[in-house]
């Protein structure tokens, strides 16, 4: 499992103190678990970019103070016993009020998004964004505990279930998002929904009514911006660089932020630590609900991920949403929302007037596989083929025709800036469908709403997805698109 730590690398001589102050960090929290396996310290080394005997010593200092044991040959694992040591600057910190509560609003106006390809023909080689690629799915684990899970059908549990989910996997959610993402949660934050369209819908029903101000990225996931402008939101776009939002044209005062600070939809930028206190602290300054889609986060390549947003939230500002849409499927329709405690009931009320519950079949066998470390097992698998694809089409795109590809550090697309030989994005869109290849130009929005500036700064940029992709084909699919050169 990739750990959330960022070490401040112009600090070189303290490397291994703040890899030890933070893994301790960790565990006090109770974010890293007892039991709890860590990352050899080779692959940590490596995530990190420091030596793997700065690793070693850390760990060496952490196992005499009790914090982890050696178990060898496996691994080093969180200390099975309790540790008497103080509480986290989290818990010493004097606690902040929280946001009061939103009034609850029960309407509802606009139409659905679907969130699919454009275009009603298939093509070939579809380099669509943020599919997942179906034949990697674990199907002899899930077999296996379908099997098991069945017989429980006949002890009731084929009646309606708990409408925040089932607690064995808000659970495993809660202990997942603290190993790989830092998010401090117990199970009774978790919020199980079914996907991430459904907690944004969550969101608007909550917070928005006619006129509130809701800050959306620009350019930003045109999914949750339909939403929020379902419910007679007034959009507040915010510019995006190669650092993330700018946080310099926040306006003064809003109810909602809609963010993706992990790897940024569409550009795939990261946003910046520093950037990340700036925001946290206009957030609390104007009352602010941020909502952090973490929509692709289990994918980090050549370094290991920053922490969430969320796990530096100390005043209730920050609602984090996850998804399983991209590391197992989109037709799971499985996500999740690790809330503030103070709006849980809120948004519980909101989702039992949408459902009475997720299927329980499919929220028993993602407990199991979350539980039983064999999520962790499949992530490594094909976070290791998702890498090696995405180096592929870079390098096979610059070689082969040129330009520049950008947003590569994570997720499952990237962004390719096409070379000036080539027509811009949207006729070449249109053209490399008749080479039977999708490929996708930037959703820049409402002119009228998010302006022309990042619809003219994005005109010669195309979104790749390369998950889905077999090598041979992301291949095939690039030379296609080289018959379009001159």
């Amino acid at each position: 499992m990739q750990l959330p730590l960022c070490l401040d690398m112009s600090r070189r001589r303290n490397l291994q103190r703040q890899l030890f102050e933070q893994i301790r960090e960790l565990i006090i929290d109770g974010r890293l678990k007892p039991g709890v396996q860590l990352p050899a310290s080779r692959v940590l080394a490596q995530d990190l970019g420091v030596s793997r005997n700065t690793v070693i010593q850390a760990y060496g200092v952490l196992v005499a103070e009790g914090y982890l044991e050696m178990r060898p040959p496996v691994g080093t694992f969180v200390a099975a016993i309790a540790l008497p040591h103080a509480a986290s600057p989290h818990q010493e910190a004097m606690p902040l009020p929280p946001p009061s509560p939103p009034r609850l609003l029960l309407h509802y106006k606009g139409k659905p998004h679907v969130v699919m390809s454009p275009y009603p023909q298939p093509v070939a080689f579809d380099f669509w964004v943020g599919r997942p690629d179906a034949r990697l799915f674990p199907i002899l684990n899930w077999a296996r505990s379908i099997k098991k899970r069945l017989r429980y059908l006949q002890d009731g549990n084929s009646g309606y279930g708990d409408p925040a989910g089932l607690w064995d996997l808000r659970k495993a959610i809660a202990d997942y998002v603290g190993v790989a993402r830092g998010v401090q949660a117990e199970p009774c934050d978790v919020l199980v929904v079914n996907g991430i369209q459904e907690g944004l819908s969550l969101m608007a029903q909550l917070f928005i009514g006619e006129g509130t101000g809701v800050v959306v990225e620009n350019p930003c996931y045109m999914g949750a911006a339909n939403v929020f402008a379902s419910r007679g939101a007034r959009l507040l776009p915010v510019s995006v660089d190669t650092h993330g939002l700018c946080v310099d044209e926040l306006p003064e005062s809003a109810t909602l932020a809609y963010l993706t600070p992990s790897h940024q939809y569409p550009t795939g930028a990261t946003l910046s630590m520093a950037r990340r206190e700036r925001l946290l602290e206009w957030a609390q300054s104007c009352n602010t609900y941020i909502l952090e889609d973490d929509y692709d986060s289990d994918f980090y390549y050549d370094q290991a991920p920053l922490p969430a947003l969320k796990s530096q939230d100390e005043s209730g500002h920050v609602i984090y949403m996850g998804t399983f849409s991209k590391s197992l499927g989109a037709g799971l329709r499985i996500g999740y929302l690790v809330l503030p405690r103070h709006l849980f009931e809120h948004v519980l009320t909101a989702k039992c007037l949408l459902n009475n519950s997720t299927v329980w079949l499919i929220q028993a066998l993602l407990a199991d596989f979350l539980a039983t470390g064999a999520y962790r097992q499949h992530l490594h698998q094909i976070r290791m083929l998702y890498a090696a694809r995405r180096s592929l089409l870079a390098c096979t795109l610059l070689q082969e025709i040129g330009g520049e590809v950008t947003g590569i550090q994570s997720g499952m697309h990237l962004v390719w800036h096409v070379p000036p030989s080539l027509p811009e994005a949207s006729e070449l869109e249109q053209l490399a469908r008749a080479q039977s290849v999708g490929v996708y130009s930037f959703p820049t929005g409402n002119a009228q709403v998010f302006g022309r500036s990042a619809e003219r700064r994005y005109a010669r940029a195309l979104m790749m997805g390369y998950a889905a992709l077999q090598e041979s084909e992301i291949q095939e699919g690039v030379r296609r698109l080289s018959r379009l050169v001159g």
